[in-house]
């Protein structure tokens, strides 16, 4: 059996395009009986923001109540990580990078010691055999022509994921969305089509369009 982390980042619910992709794939997988869906939607429970009593949490041993809590958090979220043979992402672009909701799950999760170490070669992560899909959704286009400077997206997820030792990653892009209708039905199709192809790969299942 295959398991699959499923982690939604929009705060825009049903009239977001990344969960309306995320949503597509979920009812995918759920055709094939080798799949085991967790689903996280950290647009609705967001993780907390880092904090002092955070920070304290992920470095060293709690000494109160606050810091207790958020090391459970920390543990939690790197178990159903670990847990994971796939992870998919959606993740909207907001203000030229990922949702500060996403960015909150990756400062719980990177963990020295549990998810990366270092050593005389430098950090190595922890957090292999894992394949994931990262599903952006972009007003505009970032990936080619004079926007590709702006794009603080795409290589903050890379960079954090390759860091903890996941380089399997195809991120699929679903851009111009705020471009017009046909620039939006070009960008969901391509997305689509994408996701298709990740699906097939990482969980050998045929992905179909949730109607």
């Amino acid at each position: 059996m295959k398991n699959v982390l499923v982690l939604k980042n929009s705060i825009l619910g049903a009239a977001s395009a990344s969960n309306q992709l995320i949503d597509d794939a979920i009812a995918a997988l759920k055709l094939s009986d080798s799949a085991a869906i967790a689903v996280r939607d950290l647009g609705v429970a967001p993780v907390p923001h880092l904090d002092g009593n955070a920070v304290v949490a992920l470095r060293s041993e709690p000494e109160n109540p606050d810091q207790e809590a958020a090391r459970q958090l920390s543990d939690l979220l790197i178990a159903e990580l670990q847990a994971a043979d796939t992870i998919i992402i959606g993740a909207p672009m907001y203000n030229f990078g990922m949702p500060s909701t996403l960015k909150s799950w990756f400062d719980y999760i990177l963990r020295a010691g549990v998810t990366f170490s270092y050593s005389e070669a430098g950090p190595l992560g922890l957090v292999t055999g894992k394949r994931a899909i990262v599903v952006l959704t972009r007003g505009g286009v970032y990936s080619e022509g004079p926007a590709v400077v702006m794009d603080s997206h795409e290589p903050h997820i890379r960079n954090l994921l390759a860091f903890i030792g996941i380089t399997d990653v195809q991120f699929v892009r679903a851009e111009g969305l705020a471009m017009g209708p046909e620039a939006r039905e070009r960008g969901l199709s391509t997305a689509k089509a994408g996701i298709e192809n990740g699906l097939d790969l990482a969980m050998s299942v045929q992905f179909k369009a949730a109607s």
